[in-house]
């Protein structure tokens, strides 16, 4: 019997992918664990490449046409639906953050993605990579500004950061540039567009140290929690892990400052920053 026909490059190509994927799982009378299981992932993961929040990896497609006998279909659609305008190293998550609900993030030593203004992505990512090409920068500046436009939008996603200290004291970009940036932060927390909490040196050793975290909640898949490096990121659906990060993250909140000291304190270091810059 032959499979679907192949997707339409004009349409949402993750999204139609997920649906395929779901109609053929149905078609099979298999459940998702039961699909999991013979790709040897969870039932979670099936539903998020469903949904559209995971990327569906050529091994993966390979697999769903011989488990499914879809005659090549996934495997000659996945790469399309992977096509990506953000960097690489972020390309998924930035993808699956598009389609969020609730993000929380805590982020030890710089302002995180949608927060952030052009002047102090350009910074970030000429230091990610000294050479890169002018325009390799400004293509990955443009693909961050818009991925801040999910804030546009006057309520969703719901996006609770908790901010190292370090990160509003590493000067990035230049003082004006750290001003800048510092008065998005606060003009969206006086909107009530987001909950942004900072951790104070004071608190001393946290439940977060080793690193950076995220998670992610969707309206009709599992939550997801995305670890990030040097140059590398991944996504995990496992829900021991998401259950232990969004305790870790809780632990955070209530070390943090409250939302009202946080900006006070944000304010204050923009006017320190555009004070200082004019001096």
């Amino acid at each position: 019997m032959p499979g679907p026909k192949d997707l339409d490059p004009s349409s949402s190509p993750r999204a139609l992918l997920g649906s395929e994927l779901r109609h053929a799982r149905e078609k099979a009378g298999l459940s998702q664990e039961e699909l999991g299981q013979r790709l040897f992932v969870s039932g979670s993961f099936i539903g998020q490449l469903e949904a559209g929040t995971r990327r569906m990896q050529p091994e993966y497609a390979r697999l769903l046409d011989e488990v499914l006998g879809t005659g090549g279909f996934f495997l000659r659609n996945c790469g399309a639906a992977n096509k990506s305008k953000y960097h690489e190293d972020f390309a998924e998550a930035a993808e699956a953050e598009a389609q969020a609900t609730a993000i929380r993030e805590y982020t030890p030593l710089l302002i995180p993605g949608l927060l952030q203004t052009p002047t102090y992505t350009w910074a970030v990512n000429r230091a990610y990579d000294p050479m890169a090409p002018q325009e390799t920068i400004e293509q990955w500046v443009e693909g961050l500004m818009e991925r801040t436009r999910l804030l546009d939008h006057p309520t969703k996603p719901l996006l609770w950061v908790v901010l190292d200290e370090a990160a509003l004291r590493r000067e990035t970009g230049g003082r004006e540039a750290m001003a800048e940036v510092l008065l998005r932060i606060a003009d969206l927390m006086r909107r009530s567009r987001v909950i942004v909490q900072v951790l104070p040196f004071s608190a001393g050793a946290h439940a977060a140290m080793q690193g950076a975290l995220k998670l992610m909640e969707f309206e009709d898949a599992p939550p997801l929690v995305y670890f990030e490096g040097v140059g590398t990121g991944r996504l995990e659906d496992a829900p021991a892990t998401v259950a232990q990060l969004r305790f870790k993250f809780d632990l955070l909140v209530a070390s943090a400052l409250s939302r009202d000291k946080s900006l006070a304190l944000i304010e204050a270091l923009a006017q320190d920053y555009a004070h200082e810059e004019h001096l």
